[in-house]
């Protein structure tokens, strides 16, 4: 592995050294499986003292308007992203997209195969708790979303929680909707190598959310970093809640071995998550500049 130090290392720094800037670049609203609106979102990340954030909803570009609007309002830097629901060697991997145009066509199409996937889905969730015992319905989950969110389990966990099943989600989720689960069903996701090629061909900087987090590191070995390195990755999550400090160095030094620009995000969805407050991990000034500057370059 590179150990030399190149051009892009104070990027790579720790991110408790020399922020200037309190950045946040994984943020989820209620156009997915977050709790607040977008507009609550940004209310939330200003009372948090950030001074940028990135909405990232799953598969879905919907609330980034009404985000960058309230980032407006209340003088927080509000950049536009997404977290794609990919596949690597048969084990789901969370793609970040970040400034990628919504209306480029192939991305836009992708997207779209993976959010009838994901509606699809929730009814035959639904089918699979009724034949395990679990009293809930599809109106139930449709209850617990806005109108033209991306469903997901997570609106099946709610709907579990407000029917009295379980106390919370992760119990929704440990006890009926995990994987091995009775309530659980697979859905469409998008080959990795596939989505960093969208992203980047939609003018976006494509980073790979918490790697080294559950399942993914099965299959997010340094080798294949190295080889989506070679094929257009921009950059790792590595400051995230998965994340223990041991691997968070191993990261670092991955990261820097292969340039790839280094990024923190709480990964909030509002309270539909414990232990992620808004600004719980963030991104250097930096590094953030370091993305701003890929955006729509033309590099990809």
């Amino acid at each position: 592995m590179v150990s030399s130090v190149n051009a892009h290392a104070s990027i790579l720094a720790p991110q408790e050294h020399n922020v200037s800037m309190r950045i946040d670049l994984h943020c989820h609203s209620g156009v997915s499986d977050g709790t607040d609106s977008p507009a609550e979102l940004i209310v939330a990340a200003a009372a948090a003292e950030l001074d940028a954030v990135a909405i990232t909803d799953h598969d879905t570009f919907a609330g980034v308007a009404e985000a960058k609007a309230a980032g407006r309002v209340h003088g927080v830097e509000v950049l536009g992203g997404i977290e794609i629901t990919c596949e690597s060697g048969g084990v789901t991997v969370h793609l970040l997209g970040y400034g990628a145009d919504p209306d480029h066509t192939g991305l836009a199409e992708a997207l779209r195969v993976v959010r009838q996937g994901r509606d699809e889905r929730v009814p035959r969730i639904v089918a699979a708790l009724d034949a395990a015992g679990v009293g809930v319905t599809l109106d139930d989950v449709l209850d617990q979303a806005r109108p033209g969110t991306t469903l997901g389990r997570p609106h099946v966990a709610d709907a579990l929680v407000a029917n009295g099943e379980v106390s919370d989600r992760q119990q929704a989720f440990d006890r009926w909707l995990d994987v091995g689960r009775p309530g659980y069903i697979g859905h469409e996701k998008i080959d990795l190598a596939s989505g960093i090629a969208l992203v980047r061909a939609a003018g976006g900087v494509a980073v790979l959310a918490h790697p080294w987090g559950r399942e993914s590191r099965t299959v997010l070995t340094v080798r294949a970093i190295a080889e989506l390195a070679r094929a257009g990755l921009d950059g790792l999550e590595v400051d995230h809640q998965l994340h223990d400090a041991q691997t968070r160095s191993e990261l670092r030094r991955v990261a820097l071995a292969y340039d790839l620009i280094v990024t923190g995000g709480s990964d909030y969805h509002g309270t539909g998550k414990v232990n992620h407050d808004l600004g719980c991990n963030l991104t250097t000034e930096a590094g953030y500049r370091m993305i701003l500057r890929r955006v729509g370059s033309g590099r990809a």
